[in-house]
């Protein structure tokens, strides 16, 4: 894998490019979207969850502004994870004449996907960075480590990619099954709430969502100046790294059949 996307890596970042700006051509705001999209959600949960439902955090001085940050930082990340798993059923079945009329490294579809989401992820942490600076927030220096406290989830991430861009060729029905999975994955974390505030069971359960930890880490580096779970990640690494390989290898082993079907 490490060969194939050093050899096409001018290829992966022409397709990064297009699939992330063209995914608003034609449109009046273009990549502004990109932003409009998760503020529009953070404005809703934040009312849902801080005012109807009145949900806290136990922060010190928390407000609404408190809230929607840390409620933010969540979302941001939850949107990286479900936007490659969403895609991934499709990425085969939606460029046909790359399975069947030319020779294309298909196995650098997913990270393509990866790629535009990560586009995406950046755009979001800026704006969340922005606010907090404007609300005068707090952030610290353990933000730098964002990128090693993600690999794991990406690995992950990727991983699954393969293995659903494979599935969703010979099942099409991977490509609703799946949003399903991401949303209720979203309610299954600790974005609205603090793991904290569950019975022991139920954070143990918790714990084994792919985004859980990302999010706790996340959070504790940038907003609370907490330190890293060394040990949870070295964990989480291990997990990503076998999800990778495998992941890779069944895309590997079933490549064969795309043609056939498509």
């Amino acid at each position: 894998m490490l060969s194939t996307l050093v050899r096409h890596r001018e290829l992966l970042w022409e397709l990064i490019k297009r699939d992330f700006i063209g995914r608003y051509k034609g449109s009046f705001l273009g990549v502004a979207w990109s932003l409009l999209n998760p503020l529009l959600m953070l404005a809703i949960y934040t009312f849902v969850f801080s005012v109807a439902f009145k949900a806290r955090w136990g922060i010190a001085n928390e407000s609404k502004v408190g809230f929607a940050i840390v409620l933010f930082s969540g979302l941001i990340v939850h949107a990286l994870f479900a936007e490659c798993l969403n895609r991934a059923p499709t990425l085969i079945v939606s460029h046909p004449n790359y399975v069947t009329k030319v020779v294309f490294p298909l196995e650098i579809l997913p990270l393509m996907a990866l790629g535009s989401a990560l586009g995406h992820f950046l755009v979001s942490l800026l704006v969340l960075i922005i606010f907090c600076m404007l609300s005068g927030a707090a952030l610290h220096t353990g933000g730098l480590l964002i990128p090693i406290i993600l690999l794991p989830m990406l690995l992950i991430a990727l991983g699954l990619s393969w293995l659903l861009s494979s599935l969703g060729v010979f099942l099409r029905d991977f490509a609703q099954v799946i949003v399903m999975v991401t949303t209720i994955m979203l309610f299954l974390a600790p974005v609205f709430y603090p793991i904290e505030s569950l019975p022991p069971l139920y954070q143990a359960m918790l714990v084994w969502n792919p985004i859980t930890l990302p999010i706790m880490q996340l959070r504790a580096a940038l907003l609370w100046g907490d330190p890293i779970d060394w040990t949870a990640w070295a964990v989480s690494l291990v997990i990503g790294v076998v999800v990778f390989y495998l992941g890779f290898a069944w895309f590997q082993k079933t490549r064969k059949g795309f043609a056939d079907v498509l």
